[in-house]
């Protein structure tokens, strides 16, 4: 039989593919292979189709892989994504819905301490002040969530009391900018983005960043400071976990910020209801109890790569 017999005894079949629902897969931080994606292809569901496309948001971040699904992934299929990323040393991270939007206008509020700078600024303070093993054993603890975030933050300060203002400016002077961060505010920045600190540290260092880097707003405590000495006490109410989180909701009303359109990051406890609050969060090289609250984790590299978490169009 010919080829022409064949084709013109064959009947025509329309098929529709399901819709993407909106829920993703971001892979980055290490090449994509074939075996990688046949390991993805096993955790989805039966009948489940998927759109592969790269993504390129910014010219110092290599190409990333962005999964759309049809199907939003159940608890165990989620718990199964972060075991195949921790074994292959590998970011997936896993949206159950359409992310935030990068090109339309948005807020990013930071945690400053280990997110927007890779140091604690009071550990650092307590170390040239004498106190290191002690604050530093206090401050970890309360970033875990093990201790209650007020009442260490009044204890540290408290055996701070008597160190020279002097040691503030040296360490304001040597402030350790989180890679990543000075392109990701740009990049944000030139999109009609807002950008703010929100921090359970100091202003003496929050502005310093805040000036350096364009940024709308920053929120910290402030240290009381008599005759160039600490007196171990803050002035005015305490920034703690619950501000950070009214941060978000109070800037978006202030620079008419749609809520779907807002994002927080932060790497410890007293961050949890701020990521929370966020249309997206984002653990940051976070504690067990941070990463365990939110789905969207970055554990390793720059502050950049928050870029592959926003959808592109």
């Amino acid at each position: 039989m010919q080829p022409s017999s064949l084709l013109s005894n064959a009947k025509s079949t329309s098929f529709t593919p399901p819709r993407l629902n909106g829920s993703s897969i971001r892979l980055f931080g290490k090449p994509v292979n074939w075996l990688l994606l046949n390991t993805l292809s096993q955790l989805l569901s039966d009948g489940s189709w998927l759109k592969l496309s790269l993504l390129a948001p910014h010219p110092q971040l290599p190409l990333a892989l962005l999964i759309q699904l049809s199907d939003v992934f159940s608890t165990e299929q989620q718990r199964q994504l972060d075991g195949v990323a921790a074994e292959q040393h590998i970011e997936m991270v896993y949206l159950a819905a359409k992310s935030v939007q990068l090109n339309k206008p948005g807020l990013l509020v930071m945690d400053m301490d280990s997110t927007a700078i890779s140091i604690e600024c009071i550990d650092e303070i307590a170390t040239l002040a004498g106190v290191g093993t002690q604050v530093a054993a206090i401050t970890a603890r309360a970033m875990n969530g093990e201790l209650d975030f007020a009442a260490s933050l009044q204890e540290r300060v408290a055996a701070l009391k008597g160190t020279p203002q002097s040691v503030l400016q040296h360490v304001a002077a040597n402030l350790p900018l989180m890679p990543g961060l000075t392109e990701l505010v740009s990049s944000l920045q030139q999109r009609q983005w807002r950008v703010a600190i929100a921090s359970g540290g100091f202003t003496f260092f929050t502005t310093i960043l805040q000036q350096q880097l364009s940024l709308s707003a920053s929120f910290a405590n402030v240290l009381e400071i008599t005759n160039g000495l600490l007196t171990g006490k803050l002035v005015g109410d305490m920034v703690d976990a619950n501000v950070k989180a009214r941060v978000v909701t109070e800037l978006a009303a202030r620079f008419a910020i749609a809520p779907e359109q807002t994002v927080a990051i932060g790497d410890g406890a007293n961050d949890i209801p701020m990521l929370k609050t966020a249309a997206l969060g984002v653990a940051f090289h976070a504690k067990p109890s941070v990463q365990a609250a939110v789905a969207a984790r970055i554990n390793q590299g720059s502050l950049l790569q928050l870029l592959y978490l926003l959808d592109p169009v």
